[in-house]
């Protein structure tokens, strides 16, 4: 409880730092363009008032490393070495031809239980290491370290660890489930819930060095929402105009209106009980759905109306395309799209510091980072459904 009130004084004086430098900066406009480093939000005047929040990070979220690079951060969630983290930023490279001779195994060493041919499942049997797959397009019989697996290992405070387990993948949410051998870490404690008002103070991963975190604070900049995956959302039809008629002229392999049964010369009747005359009308129609909606849609064929379920969803080659925001948004995450709820804040980031825990002043987690959207949001998987994913994860890496 003092720590708290000692947080919330500091947290005072933040605010009395800025609100000064800027009636200060106000009458020396014209003498210093810039705020000194040292009162910036990276700056220590402000990052030093965030020390509590500090030494949680420091012990309960974990730094992930691709050998020698750091690629993800974790939210440690038992004292015996589960840890979440965000899943996309777990990728096969290929390697160079030296690269994979200087990794190749001497001759007549055993091979290891680790070096046992890849399965590309998504789950693993109890007690055996999750396994990636090869990537498509190397040579029949490349064996996974010479593909270009990542190499992971885990640091949790000052502890290493270069045995890591992927035990289990939420595609929904794009999180992992990761395991080392440990008995006494520091389990992050968990808000009561994420319910926070836009403004208010959290405190994230910053730079971190081998024996010392550094933390990055900011504000939550926008209320808990869907964030709907990039695109545009469609039937899976090509159409042509036919005497005053929409007549299907391709489905799309494996799309809504395919998987429904709508066939080529197929003429477009009605969808959602509406009738159809002109591409326009479908795009209305569609209008404000979302992938896996489902619509109605009536078709003529052979001279009889035959009405059809499809389900909606995003059409090949419509994704988002980088605009002004991304170009001057740096490294951002390659998914930011189609997560069911996020909450956000304004703190800087990269893709590579994805995954850590979100802390309130309390040191309590409100969220796990997710996403590197732009130069100015960053999404985190609000605590309610970070708790639901951590407890099904769990329970299936016991079964």
């Amino acid at each position: 409880m003092e720590k708290n009130g000692k947080s919330l004084r500091n947290l005072l004086s933040v605010k009395w730092i800025i609100l000064f430098t800027g009636i200060a900066g106000s009458h020396l406009l014209f003498a210093q363009q810039s705020l000194e480093t040292l009162y910036r939000l990276t700056g220590d005047a402000v990052t030093g008032v965030f020390e509590p929040q500090r030494e949680v990070i420091q012990n309960c979220s974990a730094v992930i490393y691709n050998k020698r690079d750091e690629i993800a951060y974790g939210v440690v969630i038992s004292k015996d070495g589960y840890i979440l983290t965000k899943a996309s930023e777990i990728q096969i490279e290929e390697k160079s031809e030296e690269e994979a001779k200087d990794k190749a195994e001497p001759e007549g060493e055993k091979k290891s239980e680790d070096k046992a041919k890849p399965d590309s499942k998504e789950k693993s049997e109890p007690g055996k290491e999750f396994k990636l797959p090869i990537p498509e397009g190397l040579p029949p019989g490349t064996k996974i370290e010479d593909a270009g697996a990542i190499v992971l290992a885990v640091r949790v405070d000052k502890q290493e660890f270069d045995e890591v387990k992927i035990v289990h993948i939420d595609k929904k949410w794009d999180v992992a489930l990761i395991k080392v051998d440990a008995q006494d870490l520091t389990p992050a404690e968990f808000a009561p819930d994420s319910k926070l008002e836009q403004g208010t103070w959290v405190v994230v991963n910053g730079a971190t060095s081998r024996t010392k975190r550094r933390v990055l604070a900011g504000i939550i900049s926008a209320q808990a929402r869907e964030i709907p995956k990039d695109g545009v959302v469609g039937l899976g039809l090509v159409l042509e105009k036919a005497k005053d008629k929409l007549q299907v002229k391709d489905v799309s392999k494996g799309g809504g209106a395919d998987l429904a049964g709508v066939k080529v010369n197929d003429i477009i009747v009605n969808l959602e009980q509406k009738k159809v005359a002109e591409l326009k009308d479908i795009a209305e129609i569609l209008a404000g759905k979302k992938p896996g909606d489902e619509v109605k849609l009536t078709v003529k064929r052979a001279g009889k109306d035959v009405e059809l379920t499809v389900k909606l969803a995003i059409l090949a080659g419509s994704e988002k395309p980088m605009d002004r925001n991304d170009q001057m948004s740096g490294d951002f995450s390659e998914r930011r799209s189609d997560f069911p709820r996020v909450i956000q804040h304004d703190i800087l980031a990269n893709s590579n510091t994805m995954g850590g825990p979100v802390l309130n002043m309390k040191g309590q987690v409100v969220g796990m980072n997710i996403a590197r959207a732009n130069r100015c949001e960053t999404y985190a998987i609000p605590v309610e459904e970070l708790q639901v994913i951590a407890k099904e994860m769990l329970e299936h890496s016991f079964k």
